[in-house]
């Protein structure tokens, strides 16, 4: 395997970005940050100093006008991800961007405009994750019997008016930052896409952002996939995968601690209070890493990533249809 090192420029400082993924990419074999960038340069000093990054710009354009950047992170605010990610790749850097790819699926179509050859990713870290790859495993073994059924919960509780997530004119709202995730699990488990969707969606009078709602997807052949999604309710995630023969749960579905073990249950049902479920710990694991690793390797041209552009527009796809059923008021077809 290659020696070389993707180098990576991060675009802005945002949250996530500073306490998550930044830091997780400087820990892939294959990778190296160079620089970041802000709107604000003082802020990009003083991400770069705190971080230990080389160069720090004032602007995005400085930052993709870098020859020596191989690849951007993207985690700005929704509205923010497509016009950004098309401009830097039409300078020629590999892109990983934050989800959802784009606020609509229009939107997201205008993406078809990168050019050949760079590396496009919607960063959807839990593909990587030890525990989803097992799960994926023990659903394709036949252990859970036929699976039809999933269900899953991603709740906090967020009510500030100044946080981009309560901001409905750049993409704010629970659908988008959380829902896209049971979405993500159940194509990825099912190995398949929705055909239908229908909606139950409460939305903030002082936000109008959907602070709560209820989705079932219609996967054909029997399977579903139920979900709640919000962001004013008390933090809670979870998932379970129901087969005719068992039942799988993944215990901290999305946001698994990158320095602890994780966990997941096969119960047989042979009683009620899952006393007798096997546990199996997978070890501790930074998903980020992983997906940084992962994107750094296509780049190189080590391995391609199994899901691109097509993938993320189809993801897109369904979580308008959910839009749109709230509005209709019964199935909508994705």
């Amino acid at each position: 395997m290659t020696t070389k090192k993707v180098r990576w420029g991060i675009l802005s400082t945002a949250n996530i970005g500073m306490a998550k993924v930044t830091p997780a990419i400087m820990k892939s074999a294959h990778s190296e940050v160079v620089a970041i960038a802000s709107r604000d340069l003082a802020k990009a000093q003083a991400a770069a100093a705190e971080l230990g990054i080389a160069k720090a710009y004032g602007s995005y354009e400085e930052l993709f006008a870098d020859p020596d950047i191989d690849a951007i992170y993207n985690p700005l605010p929704n509205h923010l991800h497509v016009p950004m990610s098309l401009a830097a790749a039409k300078a020629g850097k590999h892109v990983l961007c934050e989800k959802p790819i784009a606020i609509t699926t229009a939107e997201a179509e205008q993406l078809r405009a990168i050019p050949p050859g760079i590396v496009f990713y919607e960063a959807f870290m839990v593909r990587f994750h030890p525990q989803w790859l097992r799960a994926r495993d023990i659903v394709r073994s036949g252990e859970l019997g036929e699976v039809l059924a999933i269900n899953a919960v991603f709740t906090y509780f967020n009510a500030d008016p100044g946080n981009v997530r309560n901001q409905a004119d750049i993409g704010g709202g629970g659908i988008l930052d959380i829902g896209c995730y049971p979405i993500t699990i159940a194509r990825f488990l099912f190995d398949a896409e929705p055909t239908r969707v229908v909606s139950l969606i409460e939305r903030d009078q002082r936000f109008g952002t959907d602070k709560q709602a209820s989705v079932i997807a219609d996967f054909g052949n029997g399977r579903q996939l139920s979900f709640i999604c919000s962001t004013q309710l008390t933090g809670h995630q979870r998932v379970t995968v129901l087969g005719t023969k068992a039942k799988l749960e993944v215990i901290i579905p999305f946001n698994a601690l990158p320095d602890e073990p994780s966990a997941i249950t096969i119960d047989m049902s042979s009683n009620l209070d899952g006393s007798l479920a096997r546990r199996e710990i997978l070890p501790a694991c930074d998903q980020y890493t992983e997906q940084a690793e992962a994107f750094a390797l296509a780049v190189l041209g080590e391995q391609p990533l199994p899901w691109g552009l097509d993938t993320a527009i189809a993801s897109m796809k369904v979580l308008d249809a959910i839009v749109a059923s709230e509005k209709s008021g019964g199935w909508v077809k994705v």
